[in-house]
């Protein structure tokens, strides 16, 4: 008779499947990279120059091209038409297609906004909708003591969730993470009286200065603030010259 257990791997000899935590799993899929001194390479971070372009200009032409004509449509068209040559120009540089698609798709949400509405102006409601909801996720993890820039930030200086156990690292996200609340915050805050007072103009404008520009200097910021303390007698230290 064959026996059926030797058909069977032993459970030792099983490769240990090991699953991401939540931290790496925010860490891995964060664009955020360091350069040759240990800092913040914030273009990259933001996704190059064409990443810049890719998040500032479609608005910004909307914005314009309805300022000059008065027209919604030839404003929607602007910014979609510019979406697309963005997304063609992704898929021949082979990134995947939800790589592509992403922008096109947020600008097609604004657009639906506005297009429904009527109102140019409502082409940054969803805009809104995305600050509140990373605010409130921000704040949450702040009082919950699990701050989310902690988790990104712990898990790119190889820290992974250690930092929790010692009150000054803890203490240092905890400051981090409001520092991008803060970004957040200062755009609804800016932003909402504009949209308001329809003030449509200065409201396409100010979306396109406290979009990427404003969350790069926070991030910057959030990084040095979060800094693990020197340590002393650190071996990277500059030897002192002999005698």
């Amino acid at each position: 008779m064959v026996n059926n257990d030797a058909s069977r791997p032993d459970d030792d000899s099983a490769p240990e499947t090991k699953h991401p935590s939540f931290a790496e799993m925010i860490g891995s899929n964060s664009n955020i990279t360091q350069n040759a001194d240990g800092g913040i390479d914030l273009l990259s971070t933001v996704g190059g120059v064409r990443g810049i372009l890719e998040t500032v200009l479609p608005g910004f032409v909307f914005i314009m091209v309805f300022a000059l004509t008065s027209n919604l449509g030839w404003g929607l068209i602007a910014s979609i038409s510019l979406g697309v040559v963005f997304m063609i120009i992704r898929l021949a540089k082979r990134s995947t297609l939800i790589q592509a698609g992403s922008g096109l798709i947020g600008i097609l949400i604004c657009a639906f906004a506005a297009r429904t509405s009527g109102n140019a102006k409502d082409y940054y409601i969803p805009g809104f909708y995305v600050s509140a909801a990373y605010l409130a996720g921000l704040l949450i993890s702040v009082m919950a003591r699990w701050p989310l820039i902690g988790l990104l930030f712990g898990f790119i200086r190889n820290e992974g969730t250690e930092w929790r156990k010692k009150p000054e690292r803890l203490r240092r996200y905890q400051v981090a993470t409001w520092i991008i609340i803060a970004v957040f915050a200062l755009r609804l805050a800016v932003q909402i009286p504009m949209y308001i007072a329809d003030d449509v103009v200065a409201l396409g404008l100010a979306r396109a200065l406290m979009g990427v520009p404003l969350y790069a200097a926070g991030l910057w910021f959030a990084w040095l603030v979060s800094k693990p303390a020197a340590v002393a007698g650190d071996e990277t230290s500059t030897p002192k010259p002999a005698a």
